[in-house]
């Protein structure tokens, strides 16, 4: 209890703990999962590799396949980061 006069260190009051105790940060999930997201890596790196290999040996154009996959799936990892990093919204208790 302390002696009269003496002030009390920390919350006093309702008994309730403080909102900061309450929420905690809890990182958000994206649209993919872990593995989707290796295999879109994956498939990036392939893409982008071989789209340069595939120009340089074959006269055609057929290496801006490549390229374009390349650009799709690297805008999914893109999105799926942009998703991941959304904050999310909290309640706090009234």
């Amino acid at each position: 209890m302390g002696t009269i006069g003496q002030r009390r260190i920390g919350r006093t009051g309702d008994g309730d703990p403080p909102i900061s105790r309450q929420t905690f940060r809890v990182r958000s999930v994206g649209f993919l999962s872990e593995r989707q997201r290796r295999f879109a890596w994956v498939g990036f790196l392939l893409a982008a590799f071989q789209a340069p290999l595939a120009a340089k040996l074959v006269d055609d154009a057929s290496w801006f396949f490549a390229v374009v996959v390349a650009l799709v799936v690297a805008t999914v990892i893109i999105a799926d980061d942009a998703e991941r990093r959304r904050p999310e919204t909290v309640d706090y208790p009234e």
